[in-house]
């Protein structure tokens, strides 16, 4: 090291010295981002629910940018057809499996929407019949809810003894009359399964 070299070091030093004691800067907390959409994706089924306009797609179906499932044509239909006692709402268990097989239908097909249409025979006033006729369907909807049906897409209207079925005016035909039916509603077919790398191919 020559000799001009030391005060050079020396001069450089002192000058770094004092630059860092002035670079001082205020703490600035780090800021904590707000998350305004809901980024879930409740149903795994790639959509987000602040996007997702079917929240309850089946699993394994293939969605649209929307979230709702797509679907392919089907003969798949399901029917209610409850039967009730004289002058009663009460289901009978033997019933059960049916509204048991219409919830998981319904399960399967989250688009679609039900009606539950009670009758009632001409026994008795037809206002005490209209009213019977909707306690029926109101039975029918309760166990429907029950069974994880969402209450939105289950509706009720009661025809009294208005639509009653049959000519001969006997037991038998009073006894079909008195009932509990259902149509399903926006009912599209299948729900097309998205592929996968993990697809099974036929043989």
């Amino acid at each position: 090291m020559n000799k001009f070299s030391i005060p050079i070091l020396i001069s450089a030093l002192i000058c770094s010295g004092s630059a860092l004691a002035e670079d001082k800067y205020d703490y600035i907390a780090t800021p904590v981002a707000t998350q305004i959409d809901d980024l879930r994706d409740e149903d795994d089924d790639g959509v987000i629910n602040a996007r997702d306009l079917c929240p309850k797609t089946a699993v394994g179906a293939e969605v649209d940018n929307d979230g709702c499932g797509t679907y392919i044509k089907s003969s798949d239909k399901m029917n209610l057809h409850i039967l009730f006692a004289n002058d009663s709402s009460v289901v009978q268990p033997m019933f059960s499996r049916q509204i048991r097989d219409m919830s998981e239908f319904l399960e399967s097909y989250p688009s679609t929407s039900i009606e539950l249409q009670g009758y009632a025979s001409k026994v008795g006033r037809a206002e005490y019949n209209l009213a019977l006729s909707k306690r029926r369907a109101e039975a029918v909807q309760r166990m429907l809810i029950n069974n994880g049906v969402s209450p939105e897409r289950v509706s009720i209207v009661g025809y009294g003894d208005t639509r009653t079925s049959g000519e001969v005016d006997d037991e038998a035909t009073q006894a079909q009359n008195r009932k509990v039916v259902a149509s399903v509603v926006g009912h599209k077919g299948h729900v097309k399964e998205e592929w996968t790398i993990f697809t099974k191919l036929g043989n």
